[in-house]
């Protein structure tokens, strides 16, 4: 006789089970919130970054690189989030809202 691996089978007990079992796929909105206003602050503070240095505010280009370095490191993880919860909301295949960590 073959052997039969009874762990992932499903029986008639896990059937009457199942019923009390629900998916919360809300989207968080918290969440949601600070990536987009990460991605927004990014945004901005890379562009008047790059317009301090051309412009040279602050009398050498080296503030106006500080701050677009700056919205660099808070435009990366806001537009990464975004992303998820754009495509978790369209419903592609592999994105979830439970991959957005909580606040």
């Amino acid at each position: 006789m073959a052997y039969v691996d009874h762990a992932f089978s499903i029986s008639d007990e896990d059937i009457m089970m199942e019923s009390s079992y629900s998916i919360n796929n809300r989207p968080p909105i918290k969440e949601i919130a600070l990536a987009l206003s990460l991605l927004v602050f990014g945004t901005l503070g890379i562009l008047i970054g790059i317009l301090m240095a051309f412009n040279r505010v602050g009398g050498d280009n080296a503030h106006g690189i500080f701050f677009a370095i700056l919205g660099s490191i808070l435009f990366i993880p806001g537009f990464y989030y975004t992303r998820i919860a754009y495509y978790a909301y369209k419903g592609y295949k592999g994105f979830s809202f439970s991959n957005i960590p909580p606040v």
